[in-house]
């Protein structure tokens, strides 16, 4: 008999997401439906990780880590789907939620949801602002953090129950069809907390260094380097200038990727616009503590 869900990611040293991650999805999924990816095989990771499955990788730092990194993580979701109705695959620093008034948790709209399609939730980008939210995130994201930056990039096709194969960063898939379920939120924790995101930022930048070579020929994010970092104060500081929406109606977001959604080019894979939209909501009371 297969189960409904499992989650799948990678993770190299970021241990304040990854204990977010485990904690989440070995919660709502149990752990042993949870399979981490350890590269560089960190005991402090298999720690944090235990009763998940791990698979151990070798650290040696490679230009093209990131092209091997998806290749991998395709062809282990593909053995995953298997031995499960969804297969829920991203970054550590990525969490799949569902608004609660739109019933229960993800796993209940897994169970819920017919198999043989990706799904795709709308991009989340949770905000630290530091002049509002002063409490340290303790287990659970959203509470201590309750803004949200609307980020179509992160609107990722990341639940799969079909063979399709998804692209380098997750951000495309081969699937024609676009599956936006109403309440489907993938929320990107990287400016969550000021001093995490200083931690890895710190820990990515040394990655680049190691690697070596200019942004532009080197297969992790540009942001990476050091050089793309800015000023930290100024990037959480400017989080108080975005346009602030009220309530928390985000069906114009949705109707936006279906109207956009196309071919991308003659790659085989298909996108919708991802425009640059500077705006924040405050997550409504019903989200604290899901996450």
């Amino acid at each position: 008999m297969q189960s409904v869900a499992a989650a799948l990611t990678m993770v190299r040293d970021d241990l304040f997401f990854l204990a977010l991650w485990v904690a989440y999805y070995g919660g709502l999924l149990g752990r042993e439906n949870c399979t981490v990816v350890n590269h560089g095989r960190s005991p402090e990771v298999a720690a944090l990780a235990e009763g998940c499955n791990i698979i151990g990788l070798p650290a040696a730092p490679r230009s093209d880590f990131d092209v091997k990194r998806w290749r991998l993580l395709n062809h282990v979701l593909q053995g995953l789907r298997c031995y499960y109705d969804h297969v829920i695959v991203g970054d550590v620093d990525e969490l799949v939620v569902v608004d609660p008034q739109h019933g229960g948790t993800l796993l209940d709209l897994l169970r819920r949801s017919p198999q043989r399609q990706v799904l795709t939730p709308v991009g989340l980008e949770v905000i630290h602002r530091r002049d509002r939210e002063k409490d340290p995130i303790a287990g659970k994201v959203l509470g201590p953090r309750r803004h949200v930056r609307v980020a179509p990039h992160y609107a990722k096709p990341c639940i799969l129950s079909s063979g399709v194969k998804i692209a380098r960063g997750g951000h495309f898939s081969r699937s024609a069809q676009l599956n936006t379920p109403q309440g489907l939120y993938l929320l990107h924790l990287k400016f969550c907390d000021f001093d995490a995101y200083c931690d890895a930022m710190d820990r990515r930048n040394r990655i680049a260094e190691e690697i070596g070579g200019k942004p532009r020929d080197v297969a992790v994010g540009r942001h990476w380097f050091r050089e793309r970092r800015g000023d930290d104060q100024a990037v959480f500081d400017g989080f108080a200038d975005l346009e602030e929406k009220q309530g928390f109606d985000l069906e114009w977001v949705r109707r936006d990727m279906h109207d956009s959604w196309a071919p991308r080019g003659d790659t085989g894979f298909w996108e919708f616009a991802r425009p640059d939209y500077q705006v924040q909501y405050r997550l409504p009371d019903r989200f604290s503590g899901i996450a």
